[in-house]
């Protein structure tokens, strides 16, 4: 994929292994790249299993890579170390599934808010509350708020507070890594316009990890598809229904069509086959109805059948 304008962040055949006790090696992320632009939603997107969140983590340098690149506004993250990697986590935040698990339980969510800030001597004198009730007003939460502990919250206010967070530092990259997954229909549809409005606000670019497609198709930019540590497919938010690969077409016709009464989702035949027995062709063939004997015995390149629209399929 070439280099296009407006492209702050660049994963180039990115592999991360993790070794196991009997001596073979688990690949959970297998030869990704994809890029990411400014002010741009990239979904990515996939079942459990797939690979997404250790690739967003090896992404945020909480696992270290086995191999590849990983280029912030050119520059290689994967060579950073000491002070240099800690500067570079203030242009890159995250946002978990759980935010309980994230809050120390003890704090109040004005000291939650201003560490970040205080960590990199941020904050000036006198100015904690008053920076703190403004990053609260961001995320529309009252300015009372601030003397909240994490467990006087619903999840969603939790998630809120999460985003705050994130925002403090004034990053360029937010991770979310299935931020909304957690939350009642209701809710993530009002997380989803928050984010989508400070992104309009602030040009904030967005990683978002999800395995529900009917979600980031209402919001995503653009879609990356995993399966079993690989991209199946890179296509526009847009023109999901346009998806070539069998994967993705699966999982579009498993979304339960709300506005089609009686209508049965269809579920993809199979498991994931185990990342420690990989199949030697496409990592799909095993689940995927069109697969021939091609599909066995050679792995097929992720290309580009159509502008900015990339396939990993032999029959795309």
């Amino acid at each position: 994929m070439s280099e296009e304008k407006g492209v702050i962040l660049a994963v180039r055949d990115l592999v991360k292994e993790f070794p196991m006790a009997d001596g073979r090696r688990l690949r959970a992320v297998d030869h990704v790249s994809f890029e990411a632009r400014k002010g741009e939603t990239l979904a990515i997107v996939g079942e459990s299993g797939c690979g997404k969140s250790t690739l967003v983590k090896t992404i945020m340098n909480l696992h270290g890579p086995t191999s590849g690149e990983i280029l912030f506004h050119g520059e290689d993250t994967t060579k950073l170390t000491g002070e240099g990697l800690r500067q570079h986590y203030r242009t890159m935040q995250m946002v978990f599934q759980d935010p309980a698990a994230a809050f120390d339980p003890k704090m109040h969510v004005e000291d939650i808010l201003a560490e970040p800030l205080e960590n990199f001597g941020l904050l000036k004198a006198g100015e904690k509350r008053k920076t703190v009730e403004a990053l609260l007003r961001q995320v529309e939460l009252p300015r009372d708020f601030a003397d909240r502990y994490p467990h006087n919250m619903s999840g969603g206010q939790r998630q809120r507070v999460a985003i705050a967070r994130a925002l403090a530092l004034r990053p360029e990259i937010i991770v979310c890594d299935e931020a909304t997954s957690a939350l009642d229909v209701s809710v993530q549809d009002s997380i989803v316009r928050l984010l989508v409005r400070l992104q309009k606000e602030t040009g904030v670019t967005y990683l978002f990890i999800c395995h529900d497609l009917a979600l980031v198709s209402l919001f995503a930019h653009r879609v990356v598809v995993m399966y079993l540590g690989c991209v199946m497919e890179l296509l526009d938010g847009a023109e999901l229904s346009a998806a070539r690969h069998p994967y993705t077409k699966a999982l579009l016709a498993s979304v339960f069509p709300v506005d089609a009464a009686g209508a049965i989702p269809k579920t993809i035949p199979g498991d994931i086959p185990s990342p420690l027995d990989r199949p030697a062709g496409c990592p799909f063939q095993s689940r995927c109805d069109c697969a021939e004997k091609r599909c066995q015995e050679q792995r097929p390149e992720l290309r580009e059948v159509s502008s900015g629209h990339f396939v990993a399929c032999h029959f795309a």
